[in-house]
């Protein structure tokens, strides 16, 4: 298994003509390509987007030609998102279910709302956390330079 290198490295793509190469700083850790996908991101250079429609990536960086069309997140987002969503709610749910001023209705109608937007909300960021893991653990023909 390839250790992560501690200091942030150089290297600029193969696919890009002399004059288009771009010199990607590589995250030094898998932390920080986490960050950067989750940020909607390139993992591999930060600079350019991730995603070209809400979960759709991008198949090639613009910015460093990494080849984005090898990832395979699949399911995995959606069940990061519904974790994270439900261990946030469950102390909301329990607060409001002890509010003697809220109706059933007016209680499902929050909870309903505020459980979507969460989950919504991480969506993205969990997907493109997962696509910066494979990335950098080399997964689905991967290769991180």
């Amino acid at each position: 298994m390839d250790r992560a290198p501690r200091r942030e490295a150089r290297s600029a793509s193969a696919e890009l003509s002399t004059d288009d190469q771009v010199e990607a700083v590589l995250p030094a850790s898998g932390w920080r390509a986490m960050v950067r996908g989750a940020r909607g991101c390139c993992p591999r250079c930060g600079q350019s987007r991730l995603f070209r429609r809400f979960l759709k990536p991008i198949d090639q960086c613009g910015r460093c030609g990494q080849d984005w069309s090898l990832q395979r997140a699949d399911d995995f987002p959606a069940y990061v998102s519904i974790f994270v969503t439900g261990h946030l709610m469950a102390p909301i749910i329990i607060a409001l279910i002890n509010a003697d001023w809220l109706s059933t209705a007016a209680l499902g109608a929050v909870v309903v709302t505020l459980s979507l937007a969460l989950l919504l909300a991480t969506l993205q960021p969990a997907k493109g956390a997962i696509i910066a893991l494979q990335w950098w653990f080399g997964m689905h023909g991967f290769k991180r330079s």
